[in-house]
């Protein structure tokens, strides 16, 4: 399946609606980041139980729902791309920007540590 940055956000978008996650007018931005933040965190739960040779590894747990470290990152992505599509947010260009001026950036950017 091949899929464009604005279909993963109409899609992602879509889905939040349809499962009532949009029902409040009102949602709250700070709250949103913060389970994007938390799924980042599950991320490095599963590689923290897990360990290095388990990256690429999905599982299903008892109820059928999807486990993984690549399957965290993806809730990430998911979750990044269902607010954009509420907001209104041009991803792709922001993408094209940032990845063009990282082109440009020094080695390490200037010798920053990780």
């Amino acid at each position: 399946m091949s899929m464009t940055i604005k279909t993963l956000i109409k899609e992602s978008n879509q889905t939040a609606k349809a499962k009532g996650w949009w029902e409040d007018p009102d949602r709250n931005i700070g709250e949103i980041l913060a389970l994007i933040h938390s799924e980042v965190s599950e991320a490095l739960e599963v590689y923290r139980v897990k360990g290095k040779d388990s990256l690429h590894e999905n599982w299903f747990d008892e109820k059928g729902k999807p486990e993984g470290f690549s399957v965290e990152l993806a809730d990430v992505i998911i979750r990044i791309a269902d607010l954009c599509g509420e907001l209104g947010l041009d991803l792709e260009n922001a993408l094209t920007t940032k990845l063009s001026y990282n082109q440009s950036r020094p080695y390490r950017h200037g010798n920053k540590k990780a």
